[in-house]
């Protein structure tokens, strides 16, 4: 058995989470086209039994949140949590939105990549919204650092080069353990992963500022006791302002309504069965500037 542990970061919004889901063959990780929608480290486990000539191979990445500058101790955290993911991991796989021109904000990350003691790769996401001439004035920006062991084009949406890229990944794994059972594709629990599912509806259906300041909890989560029948899970949205309150919640509540039926379709394809689900809105004001709370929330990284 070969396996190993693959820490995938970058800035915000360059498709991590996207590739990830592509990697894995299924969705673990919540996407949206808003930048800072990963929040927590998120766990995608492959695992192949035959990989090669019957040897297994189980594969586990880390999906990070973006890293940034920033503006308030929410953001420190989750930044935190980014660069801690560095120092434990086998592989290192950095993404760059190759639709974006190289800035500060890259090169502060390739310093940080300088400090890792494992293999780089790099993916060049979104090679499908660029011509050859701009992918190769990327491809030679990066290249010439000497930072990567190899640079791959890809289209995380689309798929191009993303099992070529997975195969290159499976090189660099080492015999060892197989860490999880070969059914999971997440070490997350269902009361998470059905909270991230909220949260990515939330951020569809919402304004540009609201969606950053909004925690989902899951209050309630009740599985029928008999085959067939109706799991009720009751959920709550805290927001940071009473402005935003009415914002979720929408005129006679149909924004409410509308996320609401889009996060219970998801949650029955998830669980495999009817769901019962009830929303409710909270104001915590200012909690992403809150230690404590984002520490109590699971922000704040323990890694």
């Amino acid at each position: 058995m070969k396996s190993g542990f693959i820490g995938i970061i970058g800035r915000p919004n360059v498709g991590k989470s996207t590739l990830m889901n592509s990697m894995l063959g299924e969705k673990v990780a919540i996407t949206s086209a808003k930048p800072q929608t990963t929040l927590n480290r998120i766990t995608g486990i492959y695992t192949d039994m035959d990989y090669a000539d019957g040897e297994g191979i189980q594969m586990i990445f880390l999906d990070t949140p973006g890293i940034h500058k920033p503006h308030n101790k929410l953001g420190a955290a989750i930044n935190e949590t980014a660069v801690n993911t560095l120092g434990g991991v086998d592989v290192i796989l950095l993404i760059v939105d190759g639709t974006k021109p190289f800035g500060k904000g890259d090169e502060a990350v390739l310093e940080l990549l300088k400090t890792a003691d494992c293999p780089r790769l790099l993916a060049i996401n979104k090679t499908d919204m660029i011509g050859p001439d701009e992918y190769l004035e990327i491809y030679k920006t990066y290249e010439e650092t000497g930072i990567f062991d190899d640079i791959y084009g890809i289209s995380a949406l689309k798929g191009d080069n993303v099992r070529m890229l997975r195969d290159r990944i499976a090189e660099y794994m080492k015999d060892g353990p197989m860490y999880y059972p070969e059914d999971i594709a997440t070490s997350h629990p269902e009361r998470f992963i059905v909270s991230e599912i909220i949260r990515e509806k939330l951020m569809h259906y919402l304004k540009e500022e609201v969606p950053h300041g909004i925690f989902v909890e899951i209050e309630s989560f009740n599985e029928p006791e008999e085959e067939g029948g109706i799991t009720e899970i009751g959920a709550v949205i805290y927001c940071e302002k009473k402005s935003h309150k009415g914002i979720i919640i929408g005129k006679n509540g149909n924004k409410l309504k509308g996320v609401g039926k889009a996060a219970r379709k998801e949650i029955e394809s998830l669980i495999g069965g009817k769901v019962y689900l009830s929303l409710w809105v909270k104001v915590k004001e200012n909690w992403r500037d809150s230690e404590r709370t984002i520490k109590s929330w699971g922000y704040k990284d323990e890694y």
